[in-house]
């Protein structure tokens, strides 16, 4: 396994543990937003540019999201 797959690994999990507690504060949608993007660089440095494209996307998605849920009263 190299430092590349490692990274790749780490992201993904990441937006995986990210998403499952979304529920739990806006801020993990912020996380998962950020994990998209590492998502996407790890797509890109892999030579898949459509998973790089389609990730960036749903960072953007996520974003967008955080704004909206951050600005919800509790």
């Amino acid at each position: 396994m190299n430092a590349l797959t490692v990274f790749g690994l780490i992201a993904v999990t990441a937006m995986l543990v990210c998403y499952a507690l979304e529920n739990r504060s806006h801020w993990f949608i912020l996380a998962f937003a950020m994990a998209c993007c590492l998502g996407s660089v790890y797509g890109f440095l892999q030579g898949a540019w459509p998973f790089g494209v389609l990730e960036a996307m749903w960072s953007l998605v996520a974003a967008r999201r955080w704004l909206r849920t951050k600005r919800l009263p509790d």
